[in-house]
């Protein structure tokens, strides 16, 4: 390991909240790295008394804990963030064990390359101890109409430029995110989906690089929510948040050309998981009439996320 790079501290931020068991895994995962990271801030709701007891239990000085009494995931990260000393910040969720080579191949990519503002990896996504399966090349991307391509957790190949990281497996050059917070103006009250393209869209607009290496890896095992966002299950406040989210964080870093044109292409056609009209009639013998429900929740939280987005700007 270079000089450089043993001077750079990097510091992990994991917000959780009541799944201690996952955050006991996580931890240790992180205890078993090639290169340990300087320090551990594990951000806990101040209701959750048996995340606390057990984060007290902990006796390693890296691992440390703060408290938050807002709800939902936006509110932790931005506790994490007020308490970190690292020149690199990490991100990852409790439900997640790193591979031993994840805090020092972060650090390398941070030392051979000034200009990274942000670097994402993959998650291996384990659905009852089964991995997910697939590969796509295109990820992390926002199409020029406004679409956005996920796919980290199915990512293969050599790293490369990408637009949007995922909150899985994140870490950022402080320097690149001086005065930038996650957006509250998002919508829930646990996940909050879509928390990570405001932010790193801010990184990028300031000419910073954003990275995703699939040879930055961890395992992600999706736990148990406590929210209305519950996973794999329809939830209409979870569906019209996950429209607003993504709405609101697209017209406050478009500009007035693009926006109209994901305006358009929103309510038209849309995506699967956030339906215009063409993607309605496309998945009727799917859906049936849950479909219409679908379409109907998406415009109005589309609408909803304009509104927040000229409140946004009026404000601004």
């Amino acid at each position: 390991m270079s000089k450089g790079m043993m001077g750079m501290r990097v510091s992990v931020i994991i917000p959780s909240f009541n799944r201690v068991q996952s955050l006991k895994l996580c931890l240790e995962g992180l205890m078993r790295q090639c290169r340990l990271p300087d320090e551990i801030i594990v951000v806990v709701r101040n209701s959750d008394d048996a995340t606390m007891t057990f984060i007290a239990s902990q006796i390693d000085c890296r691992i440390r804990m703060v408290t938050v009494d807002v709800v939902g995931v936006i509110a932790a990260l931005n506790t994490g963030l007020q308490h970190v000393s690292g020149d690199i910040l990490v991100i990852t969720d409790d439900d997640t064990i790193a591979y031993p080579d994840w805090i020092e191949k972060i650090a390398e990519h941070f030392q051979s390359n000034e200009r990274l503002g942000g670097l994402g990896g993959k998650d291996d996504v384990y659905h009852s101890g089964r991995l997910e399966t697939g590969q796509r090349s295109r990820v992390g991307q926002l199409l020029w109409f406004g679409r956005m391509i996920g796919n980290h957790h199915i990512g293969y190949g050599r790293a490369r430029q990408a637009d949007i990281l995922k909150g899985a497996n994140m870490s950022f050059r402080r320097k690149a995110i001086e005065g930038i917070l996650f957006d509250e103006n998002l919508k829930g009250t646990g996940a909050q989906v879509h928390l990570e393209v405001p932010f790193c869209l801010a990184v990028k607009n300031r000419g910073w690089e954003l990275i995703y290496d699939p040879g930055v890896g961890v395992n992600h095992f999706p736990a148990e929510r406590f929210d209305e966002d519950k996973r794999n299950t329809f939830n209409e406040t979870a569906f019209f948040n996950m429209a607003h989210n993504e709405t609101y964080s697209l017209l406050k870093n478009l500009n007035s050309a693009k926006r109209f044109i994901f305006l358009l292409w929103a309510f038209l056609i849309g995506s699967k998981a956030t339906p215009g009209f063409i993607q309605w009639i496309r998945f009727i013998p799917q859906d049936k009439s849950m479909g219409l429900k679908k379409l109907l929740i998406s415009f109005k939280g589309r609408v909803e996320g304009w509104r927040t987005w000229k409140l946004y700007r009026n404000s601004n």
